[in-house]
């Protein structure tokens, strides 16, 4: 267990420090058919209240999806995209006008859009791949908003048929891959002070796949930029369980919890979450841990938000 590393987030609406304790990003998902809890705010008061009931419990930051990115999920076009997403959106930022709100998309168009109405950052899950035209909306974009840039091994309709890989593999695939984005994006004129990065859990890593990730996660600290983490819920935590079904619901909350503690003493800077209380209770205690190595804002008497 190794200090975390400090680094500097520069956002639209100033710079964000990140290392002395660990944020939350709670996921409002506006999709019927998400893998986890799709379909549980169909209204726009609904999705609202959640919103701001996920502030109100502590969120550090809130990302807005409106697509699913499940295996084999059906491709949604950027209008219905936008039809889904924006009225929310205007709604959260007319509400919460400070709340630091993402927006996970990987159409250009829709980036765009949620820009001009106040998003302070996207997350393109594809790693700026998928749509051709995204380096450079988020190049032109003034000011520079901040980018969540993850590692996919192909697409969803590819991922249940993509040949296995070997568990020694795994990180240095998705480390080379990610310094490779990194760069390729940067050279496309998005400063690298307002990206993090996050290995893509589940994203073309199927089942134990994902162990050796998570085992070897402060590699990726070698890039030299941020971790953000996605682990909440994902099936290869609790396989045997059907994510619908309450029971369900708590294995994968129980497993969840003890994989973000391993992700936070690894070095993550920011975990992506759909239970806050957990996560809070989760960060707590490895943020007390990374403490006794002179690592973190409750050495100095800090609260958790």
């Amino acid at each position: 267990m190794l200090p975390r590393p400090r680094h500097t987030w520069h956002l639209p609406r100033g710079p964000l420090a990140l290392g002395d304790r660990t944020l939350l990003m709670a996921i409002l998902n506006l999709t019927p058919d998400s893998f986890s809890d799709g379909g549980r705010f169909p209204s726009e008061q609904q999705a609202l209240t959640q919103a701001l009931t996920l502030l109100d419990q502590g969120a550090d930051l809130l990302d807005l999806g409106a697509e699913s990115t499940r295996p084999k999920a059906t491709p949604l076009s950027a209008d219905d995209e936008q039809a889904r997403l924006l009225p929310i959106l205007t709604a959260i930022r007319r509400a919460r006008p400070r709340a630091l709100l993402s927006v996970d998309t990987y159409h250009a168009a829709t980036a765009e859009a949620a820009l001009a109405l106040g998003t302070d950052l996207i997350n393109d899950v594809s790693g700026l791949l998928w749509d051709p035209r995204m380096p450079a909306t988020l190049a032109a974009a003034r000011p520079a908003p901040g980018l969540v840039l993850m590692h996919t091994r192909g697409t969803p309709q590819q991922w249940p048929t993509l040949p296995a890989l070997a568990p020694e593999a795994i990180p240095p695939l998705v480390r080379d891959d990610l310094a490779a984005r990194l760069a390729a994006v940067t050279a496309a004129g998005i400063p690298a002070s307002a990206i993090v990065l996050d290995p893509g859990f589940g994203f073309g890593k199927r089942g134990e796949e994902n162990y050796p990730l998570l085992a070897h996660l402060a590699d990726l600290h070698t890039l030299g930029r941020p971790l953000l983490i996605g682990l909440s819920r994902k099936r290869f935590l609790a396989p045997e369980a059907d994510a619908r079904s309450d029971a369900a619901s708590e294995t994968r909350l129980h497993a969840t919890v003890a994989a973000h503690t391993a992700a936070i003493l690894a070095g993550a800077h920011i975990l992506r979450v759909h239970d806050l209380p957990a996560a809070h209770a989760a960060a707590s205690v490895a943020d007390r841990l990374l403490e006794q190595r002179g690592d973190g804002a409750a050495a100095r008497g800090e609260p958790r938000r």
